[in-house]
């Protein structure tokens, strides 16, 4: 794990715009209102990834795009609710997916600059990469809802190219998302089926009736709206993003008052924590937020074992009651997550191993976005490593990689 700096000199990618245009259903799909659990009902923001390819000489990026917008037609039709729109139920105050076809955003860009010229910084976090996962369709006319997802193909001058992809995170988490670009690569190819039927029922994660809140959850905040509106941890297995997760709280720490308690919220999957598990084929949100806590004073002066064995013990909180019981309180309190930071890990997804019809992505990452608040933690395409995705203003960037960077001179130390 490394510290990898902002790259300033490819903060521009010079992309020329070609194309921005909706794309429907191949064939006609259902009217109708989808469920959104609690969990969706608060994860209304887009999340953008970047997938980057080799040029390939049997698919140039024009019969990519061509392909990919074929795929992406056909998978909409199983996945209808992301050519949809949301739409607030005023009886109930809760907003629904609504099916009604009005399609997704497909844009084809091309740029100037080459992969070579990029380089190994490939994997550097990058502002110029935003351009390659447009968020919204400029030119839409104002009485048109903006899609929920919107793709893009961007050709680099080399032959190379990057497919974007920006979702609204109420369609589906990171898990989802895997799920849906097996099947969108599996599209590309001809006459080949689904990889997987995705599970589309977002009830199986309703709350209880009636709601019953069995433990506190202080990971979440509770909005009052009217009405009318290693050695020595004594933990048996320590999970890589345990460590991770415990080196970036202690870096975010040191940024903040000693006196203070600071909270570390971990998102955790649910789908093999529910009795039954939820179906690995489950294209929804089923992620949860679970906050631990200690002093800021403890965090920066303390062991770092104990850390990670607060993040390890906290996540084993996470029981089939204890989601049961979140979600029956964010039925009852419309509340929001609620901690200092966020660490939202990727290391399992693999986006990079799915296969198209052109090959597997050379690198795929999240899209560098504003956000202070999450960390996003993924696999380094340089050597199988960790990266960590941190935005914070500069000031407390200085303070977090000079921590992070005595962390590691201490290892190499002792």
């Amino acid at each position: 794990m490394a510290a990898l700096s902002p790259v300033p000199s490819m903060e521009d990618l010079n992309i020329m715009f070609q194309e921005s245009s909706l794309i429907f259903p191949y064939k006609e799909t259902p009217k109708k209102s989808i469920f959104l659990s609690n969990i969706d009902q608060i994860l209304n923001y887009n999340i953008p990834t970047a997938h980057f390819f080799k040029a390939n000489p049997d698919f140039p990026p024009e019969t990519v795009a061509e392909r990919l917008r074929t795929a992406l037609e056909k998978v909409l039709v199983p996945y209808d609710f992301m050519a949809g729109r949301l739409k607030l139920n005023r009886e109930l105050g809760r907003l629904e997916m609504d099916c009604n076809a009005a399609g997704a955003g497909f844009v084809v860009a091309k740029s100037d600059v080459s992969l070579d010229e990029i380089g190994e910084n490939l994997v550097c976090p990058n502002l110029g990469y935003r351009q390659l996962a447009v968020q919204r369709l400029d030119n839409l006319p104002p009485e048109v809802d903006q899609p929920l997802c919107v793709f893009q193909v961007t050709s680099f001058k080399c032959g190379g190219f990057a497919i974007g992809m920006s979702t609204n995170h109420i369609l589906f988490d990171g898990l989802g998302a895997k799920v849906f670009l097996l099947n969108l690569a599996s599209q590309s190819f001809e006459n080949k089926p689904l990889a997987i039927v995705p599970y589309n029922d977002r009830r199986i994660l309703a709350a209880r009736s009636p709601p019953h809140v069995s433990f506190p959850h202080p990971e979440f905040l509770k909005f009052d709206l009217p009405d009318d509106i290693t050695k020595t941890s004594k933990i048996e297995r320590i999970s890589t993003l345990a460590v991770v997760a415990a080196l970036i709280w202690r870096c975010k720490a040191f940024s903040d008052d000693k006196n203070r308690v600071s909270t570390l919220l971990n998102v955790i999957d649910v789908r093999p924590r529910v009795k039954p598990p939820l179906p690995y084929s489950y294209s929804a949100n089923a992620v949860l937020p679970l906050g631990v806590s200690e002093t800021c004073e403890e965090i920066k002066n303390g062991p770092f074992s104990k850390l990670v064995e607060i993040i390890t013990e906290g996540a084993k909180e996470m029981t089939h009651e204890y989601v049961k019981s979140a979600f029956d309180w964010l039925e009852l309190n419309r509340g929001i997550p609620h901690g200092d930071y966020m660490v939202s890990s990727w290391l399992r997804l693999g986006f990079d191993e799915v296969e198209y019809a052109w090959g597997k992505p050379m690198y795929s990452c999240p899209v560098v976005n504003h956000r202070k608040d999450i960390c996003w933690v993924f696999r380094d395409a340089v050597d199988n490593g960790v990266c960590a995705m941190v935005a914070l203003p500069s000031q407390e960037l200085d303070i977090f990689e000079g921590v992070f960077h005595d962390f590691f001179a201490s290892i190499l130390v002792h």
